[in-house]
């Protein structure tokens, strides 16, 4: 499940926008016949299939292009085309969304094109056309100089590589060394039975078969098998592999760390194009400085909408806020942690290099002044956490009559706070046992308190936090609004009212 930010939600509305990205790749064009079955024909043993639609799609490196077009990021595309009819199709198709088609033609070749006939979601055949895996010096040259003149305005790039020839260990090696001087990321999707080609990139994101294939390790094994990934990380000089999992999610390598994302689970209509989905996600938010960690959910999300769709569809950045949304007001009851799920939820939030900020308390009666307090507080770091005190806990503090309101109550109205990012309840009298497990970055109070009677403060400026004391509201508090309902109510005492 991921776990969603605001921050993420507002990079996928307006962010990527300012993040042109370059592909370089091998082009195909996806086209469909759907059709209804209802005869088998006399001529052979085979299904008659009665056209009813036609449709074509970019596939190949080119959706790799319209995924990131999709998700609103301006797009370049180099590769190799037929100068045919095909060809100019696909430039029209690339053109409909924006993105710079810069394709070399070959003369006598066919542009690459996958014809599907279906008939409802069966595939009934697939016909390909495609030139062998062969061109002239002249050609590549031509192909890199049109890369090499679009590397200075991107700000990262995708090498879409399907083994048809485009992508050569020279003119892999050649977009490395010149991304790498001028610091943009790049990651390789990768079909090659070998990884040494694209050694030195940022990122690898291959799917298991792929691993498997390049390291000559079982998908059964799948320990041993990202265990080999990991080598190879570090044997290309890598900074990291992205392994996308199926239904189990996304694991991102180092050479000496592991983190994995479970999958989105949706229902499944159409697996193909989602590995373009997954690397446009990543590329951009490579482009952001986004971590890994924080992309590979995301990217997660974006594959478990395309494959709820029939053929090779990408996403739309419409489809990705609307799916991140939802998990966010998901998250909303994911908010109240108990404290090992909370542990957990710190150590992802801080492989993400966010910093951590604890405040504590009763929070009877949420008023002005605690609403201002939680804000200011979530202003001093990424991610605030507040520990609220128990009824029990409550009760040896403040005396038999409290709390007002009880600690479920309690803790689901904070969970309801943007400010908030989880809410944990401990039954101590004092926070501190949490305080020494959570080791928060910054300790947070009211100005009510100095900085010597603040709990915890000694412990947290020990390991290099820092205390900080938010002012008062006024003279907001639980106690004086308890004091004031009281004496109002003895002021203006409901009329009795007596029965006949």
């Amino acid at each position: 499940m991921i776990a969603a930010s605001r921050e993420l939600l507002a990079l996928v509305e307006s962010g990527w926008r300012q993040m042109p990205v370059l592909v370089v790749g091998d082009v195909m064009l996806d086209q469909y016949i759907w059709g209804e079955v209802d005869r088998i024909s006399p001529e052979a043993p085979v299904p008659v299939v009665r056209a009813t639609l036609r449709d074509d799609k970019p596939g190949g490196a080119a959706n790799v292009a319209m995924n990131l077009a999709g998700l609103g990021a301006p797009v370049t595309l180099v590769g190799f085309a037929g100068g045919d009819r095909e060809h100019a199709r696909l430039d029209a198709l690339l053109a409909e969304q924006g993105i710079e088609s810069r394709l070399t033609a070959v003369p006598g070749a066919p542009t690459t094109t996958k014809l599907r006939i279906l008939s409802g979601s069966q595939q009934m055949m697939r016909i390909d056309t495609e030139a062998a895996a062969s061109f002239s010096a002249a050609q590549y040259d031509s192909l890199l100089q049109n890369a090499l003149a679009a590397l200075p305005r991107v700000s990262a790039v995708v090498l879409s590589d399907y083994s048809k020839g485009t992508l050569p260990e020279p003119v892999c090696q050649a977009l490395i060394a010149a991304a790498r001087q001028r610091n943009i990321p790049l990651l390789v999707d990768p079909k090659s039975r070998s990884f040494a080609g694209y050694r030195g990139a940022t990122a690898i994101c291959p799917n298991l078969r792929e691993l498997s294939v390049a390291t000559g390790e079982s998908p059964a094994d799948l320990e041993r098998l990202l265990g080999a990934g990991q080598a190879l990380v570090a044997s290309l000089g890598l900074e990291f592999m992205a392994v996308t999992l199926g239904e189990k999610g996304i694991a991102v390598l180092h050479p000496a760390a592991r983190f994995h994302a479970p999958a989105d689970v949706r229902a499944v209509y159409d697996v193909s194009g989602a590995g373009d989905t997954v690397i446009a996600v990543l590329a951009l938010a490579a482009a952001c400085g986004v971590s890994m960690e924080s992309a590979a959910p995301l990217a997660n999300l974006a594959a478990g909408v395309v494959i709820a769709k029939a053929g090779t569809v990408p996403i739309r950045r419409e489809e990705l806020l609307g799916a991140l949304s939802r998990q966010l007001a998901a998250e909303m009851d994911d908010k109240l942690l108990t404290p090992p799920r909370l542990l957990t939820r710190v150590a992802m939030w801080r492989s993400s290099g966010e910093r951590i900020v604890f405040t504590n308390g009763c929070f009877d009666i949420l008023h002005i002044g605690h609403i201002r307090l939680l804000e200011e507080a979530r202003r001093k770091g990424d991610r605030l956490i507040v520990g609220l005190n128990s009824d029990d806990s409550v009760r040896r503090l403040k005396g038999p009559l409290r709390p007002i309101v009880g600690q479920a109550e309690r803790a689901r109205i904070l969970g309801a706070l943007s400010s908030v990012d989880a809410v944990v309840v401990f039954d101590e009298t004092t926070p501190l046992p949490l305080i020494e497990a959570l080791r928060p970055d910054v300790l947070v109070k009211g100005a009510d308190y100095t900085e010597d009677t603040v709990i915890g403060a000694r412990e947290v400026r020990a390991w290099g936090g820092r205390v900080e004391l938010i002012p008062l509201v006024g003279s907001a508090s639980t106690t004086r609004l308890i004091a004031k309902s009281v004496a109002s109510v003895s002021v203006n005492p409901m009329p009795r009212v007596f029965s006949a």
